[in-house]
């Protein structure tokens, strides 16, 4: 028994409001890497104190998003959605009490005081708490969504849509910020968030009869019907292929305005501009990779190939002897081609789950492979780099975690087989 499919043809309008919670959720991570340096400046941070308001929301997802992908299976996917959209709106509003000293208009004094210093990061790093629990309860329930507002012929390809709500949402957030980092300050980014936030709420709740059999009800699955989807090789396979690739995503978004903006000067124009079209090549990747599947192509076969490119891409974007041209087209290369294997393993619940529960459930261990490779990533290449005292050193780790993809992409396609057997 697949997931119910919805009633006559796929409700569309319905599809594109769930990817617009997608797409505002993910907002919550790409504000923070142009603002961070404003943030420094005006609350007296820490490179540490930094690193925890930018890596808040993977930290929390690394230890809780399978957990959120249960609690959805409980409670309904679009209460979580729409709790979600409005605990995120509300933190990233109250991020705007943040001042420092809680002193008026003289941030330079607000940074100077240690109480006030850490006030405002006391506050800043709850609200941002928060933000990654509306996150994590959006992203894990949004294909439940997307699920029941879908025709069965139609689910695959939507799905594949749904998994380009990262690079969308992060891109709009870093087009948004020269824009409006240099006139208004990072509060005005931080409510211009809120604002899509809850335009994409509305438009969750407008659509929410056509959300009905994703929607929950007031008797619980039990807990073995719900898990008894990951006591099998394939979802933890596809869990760990997303995640091996998001090592190397992740690796590239936080080298790229590194390289553009202190080995070559570039301003912060055009370190946003260049760094928000890389990511956003992101997106025709996972477009074409939902209709990949849709159309019957074996996801581990277009996780090992894409793993097999993003290899090559990684081993030559990080090559000092190659003109910065080519180097910042094998980036936008290794973006567009690894989308493809977001879209693969997204829409696998689409066959796998056998009920709008197990489609959270899969969705939170699918999340926590994601996240766990964005956290073990950044670090590891940060000592390669550190002990090496050169970029160029961690295409090795590109490279190792390609090789890696390849790998799970071979057993993908095995126990794919199985599946279908």
């Amino acid at each position: 028994m697949k997931v119910p499919a919805a009633p006559g043809l796929t409700h569309w309008p319905a599809v594109l409001a769930a990817a617009l919670a997608g797409v505002a959720i993910a907002m919550n991570v790409g504000k923070v890497p142009l603002a961070l340096p404003l943030l420094r400046s005006e609350l007296g941070l820490s490179l540490v104190q930094a690193g925890w308001v930018s890596s808040m929301l993977s930290t929390l997802a690394v230890v809780a998003a399978l957990g959120f992908g249960l609690l959805a299976g409980r409670i309904g996917a679009l209460r979580m959605v729409l709790g979600g959209l409005g605990l995120s709106a509300a933190a990233s509003l109250a991020a705007l009490a943040v001042h420092g000293a809680g002193a008026g208009a003289d941030s330079s004094l607000a940074a100077a005081s240690p109480d006030a210093q850490g006030w405002g990061f006391g506050l800043l790093i709850a609200t941002r708490f928060f933000e990654g629990a509306g996150f994590l309860a959006v992203a894990v329930s949004g294909p439940s969504l997307i699920s029941a507002a879908t025709a069965a012929g139609d689910r695959r390809f939507a799905l594949g849509v749904w998994s380009s709500y990262m690079p969308t949402g992060a891109g709009l957030a870093m087009a948004l910020a020269p824009l409006l980092l240099p006139f208004a300050g990072w509060r005005a980014l931080w409510a211009a968030t809120a604002a899509v936030l809850l335009l994409a709420a509305w438009a969750a709740w407008a659509q929410r009869r056509h959300y009905r059999p994703a929607g929950g009800s007031s008797h619980a699955a039990p807990a073995g019907s719900t898990l008894s989807v990951l006591r099998q090789p394939l979802p933890w396979l596809l869990a760990l292929a997303f995640g091996v690739w998001a090592l190397q995503h992740f690796a590239l978004i936080v080298w790229l305005p590194t390289f553009l903006k202190e080995q070559r000067g570039l301003p912060p124009g055009w370190v946003a501009l260049l760094t928000c079209t890389m990511l956003l090549a992101n997106v025709p990747g996972n477009l074409i990779g939902g209709a990949l599947v849709q159309r019957g192509v074996s996801r581990g076969r277009l996780i090992a190939v894409a793993h097999s490119l993003t290899g090559l891409c990684g081993l030559g974007l990080f090559s000092d002897a190659l003109p910065d041209g080519l180097r910042y087209a094998l980036c936008v290369a290794l973006s567009f081609i690894g989308g493809v294997i977001p879209a693969a393993v997204m829409s696998s619940s689409a066959v796998l789950a056998r009920s709008p529960r197990q489609v959270s459930a899969l969705q939170g261990l699918i999340m926590q492979g994601s996240q766990l490779g964005q956290f073990i990533g950044t670090p590891l290449i940060a000592a390669v780099v550190a002990a090496s005292g050169q970029w160029s050193s961690a295409r090795w780790v590109m490279a190792g975690a390609a090789l890696l993809g390849v790998g799970l992409g071979g057993l993908t396609w095995h126990a794919e087989r199985r599946w279908a057997a």
